[in-house]
């Protein structure tokens, strides 16, 4: 269930952001009124999540995938330039995450509840 919540995370977040570029600075009502409950629910998600998954772990892949996910919608829908540069950048985002959570389930002493 942690994992599904910080899916949904992910998702209110990227519809809040997309709201928040197509509210042009908040002068558009529609998009503007999405913005601020998705938002709200995305962290409302990312709250209950954490509750199992490791924080460290949790905001690391809400953060990077909601990136990855931001710049693939700003390429692809918003005709935003694409460079190597960006796509390694990314990449490099993922491969981080993918690096954090393997550390996080190695064998390491935790720290008493």
């Amino acid at each position: 269930m942690a994992w599904f919540l910080l899916a949904c995370a992910i998702a209110f977040e990227v519809t809040g952001t997309v709201a928040l570029k197509l509210s042009e600075g908040l002068s558009r009502l529609v998009p503007s009124l999405v913005m601020v409950p998705a938002y709200g629910v995305s962290f409302a998600c990312l709250a209950f999540a954490v509750k199992t998954i490791p924080i460290s772990v949790a905001y690391a892949i809400w953060a990077a995938v909601g990136t990855a996910l931001i710049a693939a919608i700003g390429i692809a829908w918003f005709r935003e330039p694409v460079t190597a540069a960006k796509l390694v950048f990314l990449g490099l985002i993922i491969v981080g995450v993918v690096g954090l959570h393997i550390a996080s389930n190695a064998s390491a002493p935790r720290l008493p509840d």
